[in-house]
C-alpha cells in the first residue's frame, strides 16, 4: 500500500496458497495507524482491536494490581492477527495490487534484479523488497553469509479460543464479561491475557524460561502439562482459565543480532520487517515498525526517482536503523524488568508502578513520512558521497551494541501536507 500511494506499480509474491486465520494477538500502535489511515485503512482496524481503555499489570501469585496504564501504551489496538491480515488484504485488493498466491521465492539475482520462484519462473523489477520474515532467504544474500537465529532463552505457550467455556467458571468469569487486557509478572515468567469481541474470544500468552532446540514455528504443539506446572503458583483466577484450555502452541522466541546492512551489494534488494528488524513480543511494536519501514522505503524511492534506486535504499536503512534498534531494546527492557522486579521482594513491600510499566509512549507521536521529508536532504547527501566513494558505512558493528550511523531521528509531529 505504501508503494502504491507513492505511485509505483507493485506485484506481491506470497508463498502460501491461501491465507487462514492463524496465530493470536497482534498490536498496531498510533505510529502505524497514522500511516495506515492515509492509505485508506483505519476504521476497519479500530473495529478489530481491543476496546478496553486500560490494562492491568499484576503480581504473579495473587493478581494484585501493581500498575495500571492506558492500553494504547502497550501495543495500541490489539486484535487477532488473522483479522488484521484480512483487513490488509481486502484493502490491497481494493487498490488493484496483484497478489500472486502459492509463489515461493527460492532465489534472488541482485544484479538484474529478479526473483526466481519454485516453479522456475523468473520475474524482474526495478527494486525488490524482501519482507519474508525471520527465516528470510533474502537476508543471507544481503549479508553474504549464513545467519542462523539464536535462542533468546525464552519460549511462549500461546492459546486462543472461544470465551464461552469460561463463563461457567466463577474464578475466571470476570475475564470474559468484557474486553480486557491483564498481565501477570513473576520471577522469570509473565502471562498476558487478552479478551476480544465482548468476551467471545480469549487469548493467553505465557512467556517462560526455555533452553530447548530452536524451532521457529507457530505450529509446534504445546505441552499443557508443562503449562499447568508453570502456572501452579499463579493467581488462581487466571490459572483457572489456563487450566481449562484444551490445547496451545509452543513458540520458541528466537533472537537475531542487528545486521550491518539491510540492502544488497547492488543496492536493489532491500529487507523489510522481520527479515531485518525482528522484535520480541514484549516490544509490542513489530508490526508497527514494519509499517513505518514500508512508508519510509516507499517515500525514499519516490524522492530519489526511478533511476536512483541505490540512493533510495541506502537512505532508507540509515533513516530507520537507530529508531528500530531502540524499539527492539524496549522489548528486552520490559521483559527483564517484569521478570526481575519481584525477586527478593518481601510480602507487603510496595513496588513503584513505574518500575513495571511499558515504556512505549515515546514511539507514538513519530510520523515516519514527515521524518523522511525533513531529513531527506541531510541523509541523502551523506549517502551520495558514500555511493560515489564505494564505501558504505555499516549500520551496526557486530559483537558490540554500537550503532555505526550517527544519523539519528528526532520526534517529528504530523505534517500539514503529506505526499499521498
Amino acid at each position: 500500500m505504501a508503494m502504491h500511494y507513492q505511485g509505483f506499480s507493485v506485484t506481491v509474491f506470497e508463498k502460501v496458497r491461501e491465507f487462514q486465520r492463524l496465530g493470536d494477538s497482534l498490536g498496531l500502535g498510533e505510529n502505524a495507524l497514522r500511516l495506515l489511515r492515509r492509505w485508506g485503512l483505519y476504521e476497519q482496524l479500530i473495529e478489530i482491536g481491543n476496546k478496553s481503555e486500560n490494562m492491568q499489570i499484576r503480581r504473579w501469585k495473587d493478581g494484585k494490581v501493581l500498575a495500571q496504564q492506558p492500553l494504547m501504551d502497550m501495543a495500541g489496538y490489539i486484535g487477532h492477527r488473522g483479522d488484521y491480515h484480512t483487513a490488509f488484504l481486502n484493502r490491497v485488493r481494493e487498490l488493484g495490487i496483484p497478489i500472486r498466491m502459492g509463489c515461493n521465492v527460492v532465489s534472488y539475482d541482485e544484479d538484474k534484479p529478479s526473483v526466481t520462484l519454485a516453479n522456475g519462473e523468473t520475474h524482474e523489477a526495478d527494486v525488490i523488497i524482501a519482507a519474508d520474515g525471520i527465516k528470510s532467504v533474502a537476508r543471507e544474500l544481503v549479508l553474504g553469509f549464513q545467519d542462523k537465529p539464536k535462542s533468546s532463552g525464552y519460549a511462549c505457550f500461546r492459546a486462543y479460543f472461544k470465551g464461552d467455556c469460561l463463563r461457567d467458571e466463577p474464578l475466571c468469569r470476570e475475564f470474559v464479561e468484557k474486553e480486557c487486557v491483564n498481565i501477570w509478572i513473576g520471577n522469570d515468567v509473565h502471562l498476558v491475557q487478552n479478551t476480544l469481541r465482548d468476551g467471545e474470544e480469549f487469548n493467553w500468552i505465557l512467556t517462560h524460561k526455555d533452553s530447548t532446540d530452536i524451532k521457529e514455528s507457530w505450529f509446534q504443539p504445546g505441552d499443557m502439562d508443562e503449562v499447568r506446572r508453570i502456572i501452579q503458583d499463579c493467581d488462581p483466577r487466571i490459572a483457572a482459565a489456563v487450566t481449562k484450555t484444551k490445547e496451545c502452541l509452543d513458540w520458541k522466541i528466537c533472537y537475531r543480532d542487528p545486521i550491518p546492512t539491510w540492502v544488497s551489494n547492488s543496492h536493489r534488494i532491500a529487507l523489510l520487517g522481520d527479515s531485518c528488524h525482528p522484535h520480541l513480543p514484549t516490544s509490542a511494536q513489530g508490526a508497527s515498525q514494519a509499517t513505518e519501514s514500508g512508508a519510509v522505503l516507499a517515500l525514499c524511492l519516490k524522492l530519489a526517482g526511478k533511476h536512483n534506486v541505490p540512493l533510495a535504499t541506502r537512505v532508507y536503512e540509515k533513516l530507520r536503523f537507530a529508531r528500530v534498534r531502540q524499539s527492539q531494546l524496549n522489548g528486552e527492557d520490559v521483559r527483564d524488568r517484569w521478570h526481575n522486579v519481584l525477586k527478593n521482594v518481601e510480602d507487603g513491600v510496595e513496588i513503584d508502578p513505574e518500575e513495571v510499566k511499558i515504556r512505549n509512549r515515546w514511539l507514538y507521536p513519530f510520523d515516519a513520512e514527515a521524518d523522511t521529508l525533513q531529513r531527506w536532504q541531510e541523509v541523502s547527501a551523506v549517502v551520495e558521497k558514500e555511493l560515489l566513494s564505494g564505501n558504505i558505512t555499516s549500520l551496526f558493528t557486530p559483537g558490540t551494541q554500537q550503532v555505526a550511523s550517527t544519523i539519528t531521528p528526532d520526534l517529528v509531529p504530523m505534517p500539514t501536507e503529506v505526499i499521498t
